[in-house]
């Protein structure tokens, strides 16, 4: 009998099912069409690439050779949690002779890329069933932070005529009594446009005074355009102390693949602490090395390597305005930091990801739909990227006309 009960056929064994958060997570639309944008390179095609905010300049040289340096064979052991305090020490110094803030080096957690510091900035203050005000549009991976805590995102339509951004009045109509946080993005992805100061104080308070805690991504802050008083674009510091801030040694600094960023905190004992904890608990450190050789950073040869990017970037920029001026794809509020175009495509007949699937297979320019960035904008705008060299931009535009002309 025993015999005969174990040659008996095994019912299959049930699949176990993954999380809701798994199953319901969207993806990000601009990592897709940069991924078919390559499955057709590694084919022959020639395609230009205007998808991904990734800057083509590279790490400074002198963090490269200071990365070069960290395999030498010495020990690579971990670090705090909150990141190498000589590092910590170096962004609070570049906040200083940079933005005129005196920050605590205590205050500055050192992260595993400008997404971690929001991982930890959305862990520390989203619980279920709490409401997060964004800006609609605006970078999709906070949506699905807060989702993934089980929080609530409340989209905002913006428009031109907030610069894309959010304003006081805008969040009081959106408030609801279950309002825990207001996120911005300045510099904006994917307009690239900043909020004004001003604005920016008045969201602050509204939401302090209601108790919101508020979470400022100002990972192109430092790519952003002087004021016409020749004066840096001011980080949200210097109105609110309170603020969370997320930033990213990625975009000013060159460094996407490095994964290194930091989230300066407000300066209270409870808050250091439980991000210390969480820090520990997602990811141990930021990679020794990486934090080793972002300190090159901090250089006067770095920075004034940087500055000097910055200012390509402002000549890119100058060949896409003009560029969808001539083919007739408006801009309508010029970007004035980070490094994106958003343009309306309705005129053309086509929503905005049928424009980007066309202009993939028929133009072979790689671009990112409003869709990746909120319902307002979704079928009517299109996001480019100008982190690309001047000559694939003017190609890119030149293959983008014909193919406008063709509709």
């Amino acid at each position: 009998m025993e015999n005969e009960a174990a040659q008996q056929p095994q019912s299959p064994a049930a699949s176990p099912v993954m999380s809701r958060r798994a199953r319901e997570a969207n993806p990000f639309r601009a990592m897709v069409f940069g991924e078919q944008a390559d499955k057709m390179i590694a084919q022959g095609t020639s395609v230009i690439k205007l998808s991904l905010g990734e800057p083509d300049f590279g790490a400074p040289p002198a963090v490269r050779d200071a990365m070069r340096e960290q395999y030498d064979g010495r020990a690579l052991p971990y670090t705090a949690a909150m990141g190498l305090p000589e590092l910590r020490q170096a962004i609070a110094d570049f906040y200083r002779e940079r933005h005129d803030l005196d920050i605590d080096p205590k205050r500055i957690c050192v992260t595993a890329g400008g997404s971690a510091a929001l991982l930890l900035a959305t862990a520390l203050t989203v619980d279920p069933g709490d409401d997060v005000i964004v800006a609609d549009p605006s970078y999709p991976c906070n949506r699905e932070l807060v989702r993934s805590f089980e929080g609530r995102v409340i989209d905002v339509p913006t428009s031109a005529a907030t610069r894309f951004h959010l304003t006081a009045d805008l969040c009081s109509q959106y408030w609801t009594s279950k309002t825990k946080a207001v996120m911005i993005t300045s510099p904006s992805n994917p307009t690239g446009t900043t909020i004004d100061f001003n604005v920016l104080d008045e969201v602050c308070k509204l939401a302090a005074s209601r108790g919101a805690w508020r979470i400022v991504d100002e990972t192109y802050l430092d790519l952003a355009d002087r004021e016409p008083d020749g004066t840096e674009v001011k980080s949200v510091l210097a109105c609110d102390p309170d603020a969370i801030v997320c930033n990213s040694f990625s975009k000013f600094f060159g460094m996407t693949g490095w994964r290194l960023g930091w989230a300066i905190l407000p300066d209270e004992p409870t808050v250091l602490e439980a991000v210390d904890d969480l820090a520990t608990n997602y990811y141990l450190c930021a990679h020794t090395p990486t934090q080793h050789a972002a300190l090159a950073c901090f250089t006067p040869e770095s920075l004034a390597e940087c500055e000097a990017r910055r200012q390509e970037l402002l000549a890119r920029r100058r060949i896409v305005i003009d560029g969808l001026k001539r083919i007739g794809l408006p801009v309508e509020v010029e970007p004035n930091g980070a490094f994106y175009a958003y343009f309306d495509i309705s005129r053309t007949g086509l929503d905005a990801w049928t424009f980007c699937e066309r202009a993939l297979d028929e133009a072979h320019v790689a671009l990112t739909p409003g869709r990746d960035f909120g319902a307002a904008t979704a079928d009517t705008h299109v996001r480019l990227s100008y982190a690309a060299s001047r000559e694939a931009l003017t190609e890119g535009l030149e293959r983008l006309g014909t193919f406008v002309e063709s509709l």
